[in-house]
């Protein structure tokens, strides 16, 4: 018999060490409170001395603009002449008493205020809007710098995500409230790797352990079936054993695929679900046809990334579902594969019992079935929809059902493509 393979060793200790001594003031670390608040109110400080700068120069240049004199005397003979480029008024006014062109100096005066004023506010609202779109791209620029560290975590938690427990983030930098949070995550996903490399230590040991004595009991049946001579009852016992320990067998193979198949697929080839379909219904071509149940359906072709015997665990057992569950007469099973809406799909529908709404969710847990709690019969180890939904999601999928009108399911497997 061969050995089995060696567990998975366990994985080095980290070089970084998470919980560090508290500082002596805590209060005096660079929080991201302290900085934010540095930040922002420095920036409204600059802001502040840039527009006031600016108002500054804008005041200065409209006084100097309203000081300047409304008119000029361009001659004085023997009789004044006023020239003036704002107060046309006063040109040439030979006519006018002095009350009335004191009142007409006055107006200009007011006019030449008046323009000044209004050059100050259109200036000022465009310094001010030159100002507030620089305030937002350098604020914009700042967050960013400020929650790069986030995105480093968010990052590594995708990472982490896909099945690479070994990434780490190892953030640096100051003290605050980000590196408190990488390190806490780095110690969890430290205890998360040792756990899983535990699990998977567990479930090689366990299967080189359950399988040993399963078959040997399996090849000592078969010898003693062999023999022409045994007594019938002794046979009929044999027989009787070997379908007890092929279904303990069967108990065992599933646990462990539902064991492995629950972590995300880290290495995908292209696998075609209308292939893994047509392979699933030649393979019980021959218990439907001993049931009198007819297959049928189109598959379309629905290229996915994924591990193709996983895959064709989840099509396998959803047609060998459809089958023994069944009609005793003129049922039928429907097999489909197409690309809906950027996902791969794959649907079996078949006649059967009917079941009501409220007993779906219980179809998916491990040992239940449609009405038992535990296994009672021989049409499976209660494993299959478990380890079908397993498979889907560490494929990024999902698996529903739904009762048929008249009895029956639809399962219906999607995956991305």
């Amino acid at each position: 018999m061969a050995a089995a393979p060696a567990p998975p060793q366990a994985p080095p200790k980290p070089t970084w060490d998470p919980r560090r001594p508290q500082p002596a003031l805590p209060w005096l670390r660079p929080t991201i409170r302290i900085r934010l608040t540095l930040l922002y109110g420095g920036m409204f400080l600059i802001a502040g001395i840039l527009l006031l700068s600016i108002i500054y120069l804008l005041a200065a240049q409209a006084i100097n603009t309203g000081n300047q004199p409304p008119f000029k005397i361009v001659s004085a003979d023997t009789t004044i002449k006023v020239s003036s480029a704002d107060c046309p008024a006063v040109n040439n006014a030979t006519g006018l008493t002095l009350t009335q062109f004191n009142a007409a100096i006055s107006d200009c005066i007011d006019h030449q205020r008046q323009v000044a004023l209004d050059n100050l506010l259109s200036r000022s609202l465009l310094a001010l809007l030159g100002l507030a779109v620089i305030a937002f791209a350098f604020g914009y620029a700042m967050a960013g710098r400020v929650l790069s560290p986030l995105g480093r975590i968010t990052r590594t938690a995708r990472a982490v995500a896909g099945s690479d427990l070994s990434r780490r983030i190892e953030l640096d930098g100051p003290d605050d409230e980000f590196k408190e949070l990488a390190d806490t995550f780095d110690d969890m996903l430290e205890r998360l790797q040792r756990a899983f490399t535990a699990q998977q230590r567990f479930v090689g040991n366990a299967s080189h352990e359950l399988r040993t004595p399963l078959a040997i009991n399996r090849t000592l049946l078969e010898v003693h079936l062999s023999d022409p001579n045994a007594p019938v009852e002794l046979q009929q016992l044999g027989k009787t054993l070997l379908a007890t320990n092929e279904r303990s067998e069967q108990l065992v193979e599933g646990l462990l695929l539902l064991a492995r198949s629950d972590n995300q697929i880290v290495e995908r080839k292209p696998v075609d679900l209308a292939e893994v379909a047509e392979q699933a219904i030649d393979q019980v071509n021959g218990e439907a046809e001993a049931k009198g149940v007819v297959i049928r359906g189109e598959q379309k072709p629905a290229i996915v990334q994924g591990n193709g015997v996983l895959l064709e665990r989840i099509a396998l057992n959803l047609v060998q579902n459809a089958v023994r569950y069944n009609v005793p007469e003129d049922g039928w099973v429907e097999v489909t594969t197409e690309v809906q809406h950027g996902q791969a799909v794959l649907v079996v529908s078949n006649t059967g019992p009917v079941v009501p709404a409220y007993e779906i969710d219980n179809l998916f847990e491990p040992f239940r079935r449609l009405r038992t709690e535990r296994t009672g019969s021989d049409k499976g180890v209660g494993l299959g929809l478990s380890i079908v939904r397993s498979v889907a999601r560490a494929h990024g999928g999902n698996i529903t059902a739904q009762p048929r009108e008249g009895g029956g399911l639809m399962m219906r497997v999607t995956l991305p493509v």
